[in-house]
């Protein structure tokens, strides 16, 4: 038996419209596609679905539940790209250790990290 894969994530938001663009203009993913009703962004191997549904509020209330962590080689340039498109952030880039983090929220109040990981941290890994 193979073991399952993660192969995504669904964001649901009360105007689904207005969170892909964020998540398009401040992440820039290799794919930006539509299936079946759903917005579908692809980073790596990972989709990010965003729909709506009718039991969701305007913002997350925990966000701190369930953090979406983007890997990058250049947490400066995201960081830059991510301050053109007017991110609120939670944590500013900082090191830590050597390797790169900044925390930034998106429009509907999830926790959206960019990590880049030190050459000894991902041998840690």
């Amino acid at each position: 038996m193979t073991r399952p894969v993660l192969g995504g994530l669904l964001l649901s938001s009360t105007d689904p419209e207005r969170l892909r663009a964020w998540y398009v203009t401040a992440l820039d993913p290799e794919q930006n596609t539509d299936v079946g009703g759903y917005g579908v962004l692809k980073f790596g191997e990972v989709f990010l679905f965003i729909d709506t549904r009718a039991d969701i509020g305007d913002k997350n209330p925990e966000p701190g539940r369930m953090i979406m962590n983007f890997t990058v080689d250049d947490a400066q340039a995201v960081a830059a790209r991510m301050e053109r498109a007017g991110v609120s952030w939670l944590a500013e880039l900082e090191d830590r250790d050597g390797s790169l983090f900044a925390t930034a929220i998106d429009p509907d109040g999830n926790y959206v990290q960019i990590i880049q990981l030190s050459e000894e941290h991902l041998k840690e890994m």
